[in-house]
């Protein structure tokens, strides 16, 4: 993995710039944004994807496959953290002194001069920076941002505006967040991760204080998460920005005071001693939460209240977010990025308010060894409970090598129940196997961060092949 060097400093012209790994979402983005500024970008990914096509139609030219030649005469590389040291562009670009910047430092050139809207925390961040932009785009703003996901109802991940306020989705997990000169930071929950890369829980925690306390104007942060509220008490006990908490508890700033998940989400908010009432267009009480964690924002930024919920409230969702692909025979197949068992979780409530009389059955794909040998536990607890069936595929690890012994089967092993779960490594009996048991009024929902959405043709072809063969 390549991360940012945090004390570099990012060259104010960047001549022509070649971005290795330019489809991910991200990454497209930040391509995108810089094309259209007038900086002459080229990329390259390892495959085709939307993303790819896309910034081919606006002009970028892409290449598929890394290769030393893709880099040309660019006179700067952008890269993504998720690339292997020994990547022949990489090594092209040190062997011939060109800048490298990664890509949170391409974004923070982006971002340079704007007053930023950073987006932080373990779950929640590319949703709650959506329901941002949408709200700002609703009231009549036109921000800047970057998201870590494509917005549905743009269909874009990023695009540039004309005001001053520049939303952004900020990783934490490689400490890339404290790159950005940060006016407001909103804090959506602060739950221990990535200790790979920080060694400690209280380095994890600590770079979230440093994250809150670089905000020059506001701080909004989750007044019900228990890591949230270890970052608020640190950060009031020193110099600090006007804080706004929000959430479900008793002494939020902005608090939800009920909520009706049986749906696309219902719930009233009070905030300053009136109240609101909404419903979103997409599912989940955790989303309710995310609502008005954006609206914190909003409000703290001079909005009226009234105005940015029902703003707020046109957020149809990101790609890779609960996003529904087919239905075939009466089942129908979804996908989402959760990757963390609290997301787990959350999805897994949310999908049960689609479920019906059908039953709900998980596809989850471990998404780096690390990661897995971490929460194998947390992982089978959270899906034996709130799923009815899963399967389980083999670790996606990414930008890690193998670990011995890590594998998909630590997580279906952990089960109480080994009837409820099966683990199957390979795609094409994983998805004959969900054909075969599948029923009418199903639901299938993919979950990782990793290539989990690439077996839904697979899964998809064969319910059509089982359906069909009973004359369905």
């Amino acid at each position: 993995m390549i991360y940012p060097d945090l004390e570099m400093e990012i060259p104010d012209e960047l001549g022509r710039v070649h971005f290795v790994g330019i489809g991910g979402s991200g990454m497209s983005g930040i391509a995108r944004m810089m094309h259209e500024a007038g900086v002459s970008v080229t990329g390259s990914d390892r495959s085709s994807n939307y993303s790819t096509v896309a910034l081919e139609e606006l002009g970028i030219p892409v290449a598929i496959g890394h290769d030393a030649a893709n880099v040309g005469d660019a006179d700067t590389l952008v890269v993504t953290g998720a690339l292997w040291q020994d990547n022949p562009e990489y090594q092209r670009a040190l062997a011939d002194g060109l800048p490298v910047l990664h890509r949170s430092q391409a974004l923070a050139w982006l971002a340079r001069g704007k007053r930023v809207v950073s987006v932080a925390g373990a779950h929640g961040k590319t949703t709650s920076t959506g329901m941002l932009v949408t709200g700002l785009l609703g009231i009549g703003a036109d921000p800047s941002f970057v998201n870590g996901g494509i917005i549905e109802s743009l269909g874009v991940s990023a695009a540039p505006g004309s005001d001053e306020l520049f939303v952004i989705e900020a990783d934490e997990s490689d400490k890339s967040f404290l790159l950005y000169d940060t006016s407001v930071a909103l804090i959506t929950n602060v739950d221990p991760e990535h200790l790979d890369f920080y060694g400690s829980r209280e380095a994890f925690m600590s770079a979230f204080v440093d994250f809150a306390r670089g905000a020059s104007e506001l701080v909004v942060i989750s007044a019900d998460d228990p890591g949230a509220l270890e970052v608020l008490a640190e950060l009031r006990a020193g110099e600090h920005a006007p804080i706004r908490t929000f959430g479900e508890a008793a002494d939020a700033d902005v608090r939800i005071v009920s909520v009706d998940d049986s749906g696309p989400v219902r719930f009233e908010v009070e905030i300053d001693g009136a109240r609101y009432a909404t419903q979103l267009r997409v599912f989940g009480r955790h989303n309710a939460v995310n609502a008005v964690g954006a609206l914190a924002v909003l409000t703290g930024l001079g909005f009226e209240a009234g105005q940015a919920l029902d703003a707020i409230a046109g957020f149809g969702g990101t790609k890779r977010r609960f996003e529904f692909h087919a239905e075939v025979g009466g089942v129908r197949v979804y996908d989402d990025y959760a990757h963390h068992p609290t997301e787990v979780a959350a999805l897994l409530d949310s999908a049960r308010a689609v479920v019906g009389d059908g039953r709900l059955i998980a596809i989850h794909q471990p998404h780096l060894f690390s990661r897995t040998s971490l929460f194998h536990r947390e992982f089978a607890e959270v899906l034996e409970r709130g799923a009815d069936h899963t399967v389980v595929l083999a670790v996606d690890g990414a930008r890690e090598d193998p670990v011995e012994g890590v594998t998909g089967a630590l997580v279906s092993n952990d089960f109480a129940d080994p009837a409820r779960v099966d683990y199957i490594d390979d795609w094409q009996r994983a998805a004959d196997h969900l054909a075969e048991i599948a029923r009418p009024g199903d639901v299938m929902v993919t979950m990782s961060c990793g290539t989990v959405y690439r077996i839904i043709p697979q899964v998809v072809e064969a319910l059509r092949g089982r359906f069909e063969s009973e004359g369905r």
